[in-house]
């Protein structure tokens, strides 16, 4: 898993400050994940882990981060995947009162983050790896 801006069109987006205010790169992160023999994990199940991770229903906002690169959104690359995310949005939004604002669209190119950006809840001391079972701590 890498974190990265997506969900734009520049030629070269950093996650840096930029000039264009009205719709920064979307913080994001690329999840590949080894698909083991006999052991399935259908884009379904990652879907359902999304969902429950954030509030959809957050317009441009996600804890304590603020701005249209903390929107939501899930970003595909197959019509099947596009059709998925969209029919788990639809599931979802019956649980929540407020409008999901979640955002789906085409993945387009994905730009990984300056460095100090990688592995952040590693390094602030959470990490499967290490035993960690705590929620995920990204402020602090």
């Amino acid at each position: 898993m890498s974190s990265s801006a997506a969900a734009t069109t520049a030629a070269s987006p950093a996650l840096e400050p930029n000039t264009d205010l009205t719709r920064p790169p979307a913080r994001a992160m690329e999840l590949t994940y080894q698909r083991l023999p006999g052991v399935a994990c259908p884009y379904a199940t990652l879907l359902d882990v999304f969902w429950a991770k954030i509030d959809p229903t957050a317009l441009n906002r996600q804890g304590e981060g603020v701005g249209t690169q903390y929107r939501t959104g899930i970003y595909y690359y197959t019509a099947e995947q596009e059709r998925l995310a969209r029919e788990s949005l639809a599931e979802e939004q019956k649980k929540w009162e407020d409008e999901i604002v979640t955002e789906i669209l085409p993945a387009k190119r994905f730009y990984p983050a300056e460095e100090y950006h990688q592995r952040h809840l590693e390094k602030g001391g959470q990490s499967a790896e290490k035993g960690c079972t705590d929620p995920m701590r990204c402020y602090g």
